[in-house]
């Protein structure tokens, strides 16, 4: 991503990072803020992309506030995922991919 920052200010193409998927915008907000600090120095025509879901997976979610990203007040990049989601979403055996009416036994049909 910091190539296509630094390759779209040279030729002077917008960018706007994707960030809607999980974990995306814990990602994202480090994007948006190199860009800002060593690419354009200004929040002129800047924007970054923002989900409002699936935080609660981080250990340290993103923080938005006033439309704007906020630096992460932990080291690292933000985007660890929780304990408790990794052990719920483990596939295939955690509890996450099942419901009370799913079998892990295969149906054959009649």
């Amino acid at each position: 991503m910091l190539a296509v920052l630094l390759l779209a200010a040279k030729f002077g193409v917008p960018v706007c990072p994707h960030a809607g998927g999980v974990g995306l915008c814990e990602y994202a907000q480090h994007i948006s803020m190199f860009d800002y600090i060593a690419v354009g120095a200004s929040l002129d025509d800047r924007v970054c992309e923002y989900v409002d879901h699936l935080h609660e997976h981080f250990v340290h979610p993103v923080r938005v506030v006033g439309g704007r990203y906020q630096a992460p007040l932990a080291p690292a990049t933000a985007s660890r995922s929780s304990l408790r989601s990794l052990s719920e979403f483990a596939f295939p055996d955690g509890a996450g991919w099942w419901q009370e009416s799913d079998t892990r036994e295969e149906e054959v049909p009649a």
